[in-house]
C-alpha cells in the first residue's frame, strides 16, 4: 500500500502529529505486532501532544514574559520568607480561575519578577493566557493608542486576558490620566479575571502612590480585598548568586 497520498491527505488536514506518528511507526520493525485500533490510538495521542504543545508556544510568545522562569525553578533555599505551602497551592492556578488577585511585594532582588513570571507560566501551562507588562512600558503604551486609535482596542485585549501581570508597580507615582486608564483596566477585570501585582512597596503605602485619592481608592478597592499576598524580605539574590571572583595575586 501506498502510503504517501495518505501522508499528504494528512498534511492537508493540518494533522503533522499524526503524520510525524505514522512516519515513526513505518520504522519500526514490530509495528505489525500492533492492533489497527492501537496504532491509531498512539497517532491520535501524537496530535494531542502536537497541538497542545503548539498552543502553549503560542500562549508564551503573547505572555511576554520578561524572564524564562517555571515553578520548579523556584529556590526556597534562600530565607527570603516565601512560603512553599502557599506556592504549592497558586501553582494550581485555581486562584485564577476563581478569578482572585495576587500581590507580590519585597526588596529589590528578592525574586519577585521571576516568582511572578514562574506562576504566569505555569498558568499557560493549565491551557490560561497571560500578559506581561511592566507598569511605565504600559502607560506608555496607553498614552500612545490614545493617538492611533488604538485605545479601545488595547484596553479589550487586556481585559481579555486570563491573568495580567504587572510589574514594577509604583516606581514613580502614579498621575491621575494614569490612575483613569488604570481604573479602566482593574475595572473591566475585577470579579472575571486575575491580576498580579510585583512593587517593591508594601501594600499599605500603595494609597500615596496615586495621585487622585478618590481613584486610588477605587483601584486599590478592587485589586486588595480579593488578592492573595506574598511578602519576600532578606538580601539581593543577584547578589548572592554573583559570581565575581577577587583578583590573583602575584607572586
Amino acid at each position: 500500500m501506498l502510503i504517501h497520498p495518505t501522508l499528504d491527505q494528512l498534511r492537508t488536514l493540518r494533522l503533522t502529529g499524526m503524520v510525524k506518528a505514522l512516519q515513526e511507526q513505518m520504522q519500526m520493525p514490530d509495528i505489525d505486532s500492533l492492533s489497527f485500533e492501537q496504532r491509531l490510538g498512539l497517532m491520535a495521542d501524537r496530535e494531542i501532544t502536537e497541538r497542545q504543545n503548539r498552543h502553549l508556544k503560542t500562549r508564551l510568545r503573547k505572555a511576554r514574559l520578561r524572564q524564562s522562569a517555571s515553578v520548579e525553578d523556584i529556590d526556597y533555599r534562600q530565607p527570603r520568607g516565601l512560603d512553599r505551602a502557599l506556592v504549592a497551592k497558586l501553582q494550581s492556578c485555581d486562584w485564577i480561575k476563581e478569578h482572585h488577585n495576587l500581590i507580590i511585594t519585597g526588596p529589590t532582588g528578592t525574586g519577585k519578577t521571576f516568582l511572578a513570571c514562574a506562576l504566569a507560566h505555569k498558568a499557560c501551562r493549565e491551557g490560561l493566557s497571560s500578559l506581561y507588562l511592566r507598569i511605565p512600558r504600559l502607560f506608555q503604551d496607553l498614552l500612545i493608542s490614545k493617538g492611533d486609535g488604538r485605545y479601545a482596542k488595547l484596553l479589550t485585549s487586556i481585559a481579555k486576558t486570563d491573568l495580567l501581570l504587572l510589574d514594577d508597580w509604583g516606581m514613580s507615582k502614579i498621575s491621575s490620566e494614569q490612575s483613569r486608564d488604570l481604573l479602566e483596566i482593574i475595572d473591566d477585570r475585577h470579579g472575571l479575571r486575575s491580576t498580579l501585582i510585583t512593587s517593591q512597596f508594601p501594600v499599605d503605602h500603595w494609597h500615596q502612590l496615586i495621585e487622585d485619592p478618590t481613584l486610588a481608592d477605587a483601584i486599590l478597592d478592587r485589586i486588595i480585598h480579593n488578592a492573595y499576598k506574598i511578602t519576600l524580605k532578606g538580601d539581593s539574590m543577584r547578589m548572592k548568586k554573583s559570581k565575581l571572583t577577587p583578583p590573583t595575586q602575584k607572586d
